[in-house]
């Protein structure tokens, strides 16, 4: 068990954090280095206040109907595994130059996060290919180096591919000086390349960290660490900027996690958007996390995959739904995937959904029996039709 799991945390420090939450109902849930120059930072760091309008609703006939549409109840297995004293998390899916590429994390040996590429030609099976942002070595982020996608398509069941800004494309990361899993405190980083497939490293900012916990305007709910974002773009400019941040935060004294938000003009210089968090679950433990966000859109509506630990037993994969980016329903059935197998009997969390040519693709971290590993679920029974196309085929032949 990682050390991020392992220690009791109290009720009254959420309880704060929820205090803080934009307030909106539903009719039956309640919402819940690079060599670019850099760009000018702000004269001073200030956090936007929520919006005083009144939001639109989500109804419960919507929440089912996304469920319906998302929900994975068959269960793939492991797509890929750890190498030997390997942990392996965060998969994140897309699509370039009619391939699919994945981009995960590992921590070997316990030492910190690197950023790795995988590649497959059915999203079933995949291949390693190497390291894109390993340890700088030096500085604020020297052994964490915990990437994941930026700018990618938040439609559904769309192109799956990533777009530009200022003709590169980019990631964020959880990034560290110390060694360990994930030890305090962490901050997020920026970086880009020229192109996503290639082994080679992408190039930092100079501006980095772009949020940390140092920063004069950090909220309550995350003064200890940073965790995972999810950068989009919002053409409509929603919340008055082009690019909105969705990360989860880390509360001192315990650790309590909730998902709050960041909003920028150029990806450099990001200003926080609210004085609480926009997602935070509580229940009968003391510790209680949701994490890593992704963005997706159905319809008219937002989107937002997460993972929720321990304020329900272990820990498993959910999504909440807005029509601002701001004031966000959470889905209070059943659990898009949780603990069912061997291979995912402790932790099955972490996700990256996606719709592929009528199939839904449920990516996620698993913890059980074979370490930490990603495997997938999906909409239909992936084994089964394999199996199934096999055959034909030794029939054919």
């Amino acid at each position: 068990m990682s050390s991020r799991f392992s220690t009791a945390r109290p009720l009254a420090l959420l309880a704060a954090s929820l205090a803080l939450l934009p307030l909106a109902r539903a009719s039956t849930a309640t919402a819940s280095s690079s060599s670019e120059s850099p760009a000018p930072a702000p004269a001073t760091r200030t956090v936007i206040p929520f919006p005083a309008a009144k939001p639109r609703l989500v109804k419960s006939a919507v929440m089912q109907q996304i469920y319906d549409e998302v929900k994975t109840p068959f269960k793939y297995g492991v797509i890929l595994k750890p190498e030997d004293g390997e942990l392996i998390d965060c998969p994140n899916v897309f699509r370039h130059g009619g391939r699919w590429y994945m981009m995960f994390v590992a921590n070997k040996d316990k030492v910190g996060y690197e950023t790795h590429l995988a590649v497959s030609d059915d999203l079933l099976h995949w291949t390693r290919l190497g390291k894109i942002l390993p340890f700088s070595k030096q500085g604020w982020d020297a052994w964490q180096g915990d990437g994941g996608l930026a700018l990618y398509d938040t439609k559904w069941d769309g192109s799956h591919e990533l777009a530009k800004h200022d003709g590169k494309y980019w990631l964020s990361y959880i990034g560290g000086a110390q060694q360990g899993y994930e030890p305090d405190p962490l901050a997020i980083g920026l970086a880009n390349t020229d192109d996503p497939t290639a082994i080679k490293e992408w190039s930092r900012l100079p501006e980095n960290p772009v949020l940390s916990p140092h920063q004069p305007d950090v909220r309550d709910f995350e003064h200890t660490t940073l965790y995972k974002s999810a950068i989009i773009r919002d053409e409509q400019r929603t919340l008055g900027a082009p690019f909105v941040m969705f990360y989860n935060g880390k509360s001192p004294l315990r650790g309590i996690e909730t998902i709050g938000i960041a909003i920028s003009d150029d990806l450099r210089n990001w200003r926080r958007f609210g004085h609480g968090p926009v997602v935070a679950n509580i229940g009968t433990s003391a510790w209680a996390i949701s994490g890593d966000p992704q963005i997706t859109k159905i319809g008219d509506a937002w989107v937002m995959f997460y993972f929720g630990a321990f304020y329900k037993p272990k820990a498993f994969d959910t999504f909440a739904v807005s029509y601002d980016l701001v004031h966000w329903t959470k889905w209070e059935g059943p659990h898009l995937i949780e603990p069912s197998e061997p291979y995912d009997k402790d932790f099955a969390h972490k996700p990256w959904i996606m719709k592929h040519d009528g199939v839904v693709y449920h990516f996620y971290c698993a913890v059980g029996e074979q370490g930490r590993v990603i495997a997938l679920a999906a909409s239909q029974d992936l084994r089964t039709r394999e199996a199934n196309a096999t055959d034909a085929k030794t029939e054919k032949h």
